[in-house]
């Protein structure tokens, strides 16, 4: 079970944990202030004189604390000055255990970083007024379509289940660029006829934004790759010839989808991270990343109806006439 927090959710943000050393010559704040060497050290000890940052039981820690007193210390984040996300989260289904929006390109799902009032979560607990909103899964941020929220914690866990069993069938939509050696009377990706089924082995390393594939490991990600058409774009990147694919990955592994068409040589259209890691630059609104969660289906555990979600958005540069549906 999950440590509960000492502070309630203000403005729709729960409290940060951070975990002490429990040995050491410093004090808590001196720690802090190190850990955080990117913040004023005078104005993170104004926050332990004013009582912010406190222990397990709610108890304020002080300047003097020293570590080894407590494991944990709670406090609430210093909004950073967010650049506004202008795009709006659309809720598609809410009732009393389950929330299911349509998350729109360039919003986090969670807070993070440089964003926290910019985030599905936050944006919906406030607007919904439920502070016990929590994801169920995640998306990208740079990724639009459906998002599962659970209204409440009595019945959280079970929607949980089914992610982690793979009990839900997530279908996803991306627009690549057209291979140049692409052959409508015979569709094939990395020289494998479509449909197809791409595995590898997918891995996350600390301190890197991008994922790392192990050739030389067991595969612990499955998509299967499903061709919806070809075309000319009908977006911002009018006259560029496009390829437009359903996904269906089996497993949740991060930038799972993004990694896998980038190895069958059609890397999603806008992708900063695959098969190139770009420089980062400020978001530009007008190119989103081409994937899209579209469709959401599974039994409900507490009712056993059968569920389908569908997004209403669509990507911009799908082909304006598919060639090959």
């Amino acid at each position: 079970m999950p440590m509960p927090s000492p502070l309630p959710v203000r403005d729709g943000v729960g409290a940060t944990r951070l975990h002490l050393p429990l040995e050491g010559a410093q004090t808590v704040a001196a720690y802090m202030a190190d850990r955080f060497s990117h913040l004023d050290p005078e104005r993170l000890h104004v926050r332990f004189d004013r009582g912010e940052i406190v222990a397990a039981d709610g108890s304020a820690l002080t300047r003097e604390t020293p570590l080894g007193v407590h494991e944990f210390v709670w406090y609430y984040r210093e909004p950073p000055i967010e650049k506004n996300i202008p795009f709006a989260v659309e809720v598609l289904h809410r009732d009393a255990d389950l929330v299911v929006v349509d998350k729109p390109h360039f919003l986090p799902t969670t807070p993070g970083g440089k964003y926290l009032q910019n985030s599905a979560l936050v944006r919906l607990r406030n607007r919904l007024d439920n502070a016990e909103l929590t994801p169920i899964h995640r998306l990208d941020r740079a990724t639009a379509g459906l998002l599962m929220f659970s209204a409440r914690p009595e019945t959280r866990g079970a929607y949980q289940l089914l992610f982690e069993r793979r009990r839900v069938q997530k279908t996803y939509e991306a627009v690549s660029v057209l291979p140049p050696d692409w052959d409508d009377s015979a569709p094939a990706l990395g020289g494998v006829s479509l449909p197809l089924v791409h595995r590898n082995h997918i891995e996350k390393l600390r301190g890197t934004v991008t994922v790392r594939v192990d050739p030389d490991r067991e595969p612990n990600a499955e998509t299967a790759v499903e061709l919806l058409g070809t075309g000319v774009s009908g977006g911002t990147d009018a006259g560029l010839s496009v390829l437009h694919t359903l996904l269906r990955p089996h497993s949740g592994r991060m930038h799972q989808l993004r990694v896998h068409l980038a190895e069958l040589g059609v890397g999603i259209l806008n992708d900063g991270f695959y098969p190139t890691l770009l420089p980062e630059t400020d978001d530009d609104f007008s190119r989103p990343l081409q994937l899209l969660a579209r469709e959401l289906r599974f039994t409900d555990p507490l009712t056993g109806a059968e569920r389908h979600f569908t997004t209403r958005r669509t990507l911009q540069e799908r082909p304006a006439s598919n060639g090959s549906q």
